[in-house]
This record gives C-alpha cells, structure tokens and sequence, in this order.
C-alpha cells in the first residue's frame, strides 16, 4: 500500500513535469495493466491529476525493465512433447530453448564440422500456442534475446513456432530444421526411385547432400520434374504417388529462404532442432513419461516449471524466489505460515526418542509407498478366562487314556 495522499501532493503533481514519486509509480503501475489512453483516464479518476496518453507512455516505457545483455549469437528454438493426461487423453507441453552458439567444432565421426550450443536454457508450459508465446517472455528477457547479437531460430515449421519468433525476434535468422526437410525429400525417394530399397538410399543420398551442401532449388526442380512426371489427365485424380510428391513439395516451398543450409553452416549457425528435441526428452518426457504415468491437467505445469529450473541448473538461484512467493501467497490467502527452523533440522533418518511402545513407533517410521497395499490392522489374540485347556483327543496324551479307558469297559 502506498502512504496517504495529501493535497499538498495534488498541488505538486498540476505544476509541468512535477509528478511526485507516489503519482509516477501509480501511473507506471496502471501504464503495466492497461493500455495508455486507460490509465491516463484512471490516474485523473482517482487523483484528480490530469496526464496525456503519452505522458503515460514515456513514464512506463522508461521505468520497463531493461532487458539484459544478450550474448554475441543465440540459439532460440521451440517444439512440443505429448504428455499423457488422467482420462487417457493426451496434451502438448511446448518448451523453449536458448543457448549460446559457439564455434565450430570438427567431428571424426561425421567427417564435418558440428556447430556447438552452450549455456543451455529451458522454458515449458502446458498451454495453448498464444499464451505460451507471453508466458516465455520471463526466459526471453532472462536470457537477453532482444539484445543478443544475432538470434538463429531454428524450428520445424508449425505455424505457431513462426509466430513465436515474430513476437520474441522478429529478424532473426530462421533456418527450417534439416531432418524435417530431408524427411519431405525422403517420403518421394519410392516414388521417384522405383521399389528397390537400394535404389531409394542412393537418390536419398544424393538429395540430401545437395541439400545440405549445394543449392536447395536443385532439389526442389527435381521434385517437381517427378510431380510433373505423376500428374493426371485433365479432370482426373491424382495418385496417391502425386499427392505425396505435392504434400513434400508444399512442405519445402513454403519458407524455401529457410533451407540454404550450406549458406547457414558457412556462417556457423545450427541447422537442427537437436536442443529443443533434447529438451523434450530431457525436462518434459523423461519425468511425466514414465511407465503408467498419467497426469491430472492441474499438477503439470507446476512439474514442468521445477523441470525447467533443475534441468538449466538453477535451482540455487530460483529456490529462494519460489518459497518467497509461496509465503506471499500464503500470507494474502490468510493462512498460517511456518517459520523458518531456528536451528539445524536433524537428519531424516534420526529417530525420535523411544515411546511407550516402541515396536509401534518404529513401524510409523518405515517409508510407505502408494503402490504398496496398506497394512491391515491384526487384531490382539482374545484373552483367557482363566481355565485350563484341554488338549485334543488327538494329542500323544490323551490317546493312551483314551485307550486304556476303553479296553477297561471292553472287559
């Protein structure tokens, strides 16, 4: 809250360019929620001061956080991974990746140089397209995507990957994943290559290294000599073989400034998704995945946001701002909040001190598990009345008595 406004303060904020610091923070405050024209309208509303529309403009838009220093080159890419959901369903878990692009680094295995990425960083929400694209803005800013040198944004093609980048950088350098164009060149190697598996790696072969190497538009007026060679008569259907030659070359021509690949690895940019596809896998698969796992909607955003944190280790740092928040939180909503520990806690496994029954305490102490059965109380053996018992008639004791009493009334 902040302190008591006095007229004195009203007489202060009339006078040209004397906004008092409790008026300016209101009138960032408002300028944050609204748009500008509104919160001209409400700072006049409820003070009384009247303001322009670019007055509260210029006072945001100076007192917006100003976005950190950016590396020299930045690798930006984005994908999704379907989770599945309580209900059988399934959903898409978008996330984000940035790092920053170093310098080729020549690899024996693939007789080629292999641009590296470090400084590897993860954002992941389960959400729709739009949303995401806000929500990523807290990484975007951490990570100085605005003010980086260059921004290399490589991504697969979905449109609302595109849109993404247009929001976050707008010019960055937008190269189309290379498996995903070499698996469009790849869906036309039987069409165009006959049946002969053999036959169909030595064309996808020599595709693929045009693409990569050589000119991209070679490869596509190959495709289109084989779409050409399928198209129908006037008025009739195309094949099957014709509609896949159409879909791959669709693919590949939409954002054809996307696929020169030698261009891009010349200036030492990534030309794969592989961090983002790794981070699939990495922040969002590898724990929501497992075997019989499925998710209540609700419990996986909170997942994937601790995810995120302890994958771009920075668990140190986020920690404190995450219990800060829950106390926050937990203080507005009215409820009781723990302090913190005066002393060192003890270690999980130390016991407490013996009670009256200690079989009973040691066994509350043993770890339960959601797959185990729970334990079944046994009730207590019934007590004795006090008479004696009698052993069965089949007891070594009691059959010789019984014998000898019935040889005695056989006599």
């Amino acid at each position: 809250m902040g302190r008591a406004f006095s007229p004195l303060d009203e007489h202060l904020a009339l006078l040209p360019g004397a906004l008092t610091p409790w008026l300016h923070e209101r009138l960032v405050r408002l300028g944050t929620r609204m748009p500008f024209a509104a919160a001209a309208t409400e700072l006049a509303a409820g003070h009384h001061v009247q303001v322009s529309e670019a007055t509260a403009r210029r006072a945001t838009e100076r007192d917006a956080p100003t976005s950190p220093a950016g590396p020299e080159r930045q690798l930006l890419s984005v994908d999704g991974a379907m989770v599945p959901l309580v209900g059988g369903q399934w959903a898409e878990v978008k996330t984000l990746a940035l790092g920053a692009i170093g310098a080729p680094v020549w690899e024996a295995r693939t007789g080629e140089a292999v641009v590296q990425t470090t400084d590897l960083s993860y954002f992941s929400r389960l959400t729709d397209a739009d949303a995401f694209t806000r929500l990523a803005l807290v990484e975007t800013h951490r990570r100085g995507t605005a003010t980086a040198g260059e921004v290399a944004a490589v991504a697969d093609g979905a449109e609302w990957e595109q849109r993404f980048i247009d929001h976050h950088r707008p010019n960055a350098v937008r190269i189309r994943d290379f498996p995903h164009g070499a698996q469009a060149v790849a869906a036309v190697a039987p069409v165009a290559a006959g049946a002969a598996p053999a036959a169909q790696a030595a064309w996808l072969t020599a595709q693929c290294h045009e693409l990569k190497h050589g000119q991209p538009q070679v490869v596509l007026e190959r495709l289109r000599a084989v779409g050409a060679a399928l198209a129908p008569p006037a008025g009739a259907a195309p094949s099957p073989a014709a509609e896949t030659v159409h879909t791959s070359l669709a693919y590949l021509e939409k954002r054809r400034e996307q696929l020169r690949y030698a261009e891009f690895r010349a200036a030492g940019y990534p030309i794969a998704s592989g961090a983002v596809e790794r981070a699939n896998k990495l922040v969002v698969e590898a724990r929501l995945k497992g075997a019989g796992m499925h998710w209540a909607p609700a419990h996986v955003n909170p997942m994937v946001a601790l995810r995120t944190v302890a994958c771009s280790d920075r668990w140190a740092e986020a920690w404190p701002q995450i219990t800060s928040q829950v106390r926050t939180a937990a203080r507005a909503a009215g409820a009781p909040v723990a302090a913190p520990p005066a002393a060192e806690p003890e270690p999980a496994h130390a016991l407490p001190p013996p009670a009256a029954e200690p079989a009973a305490s040691l066994l509350a102490l043993l770890p339960t598990s959601r797959d185990e059965p729970p334990a079944v109380p046994v009730a207590p053996p019934p007590a004795s009345r006090g008479r004696r018992r009698r052993p069965a008639p089949t007891h070594p004791w009691r059959r010789a008595r019984i014998g000898r009493a019935q040889r005695g009334q056989a006599a």
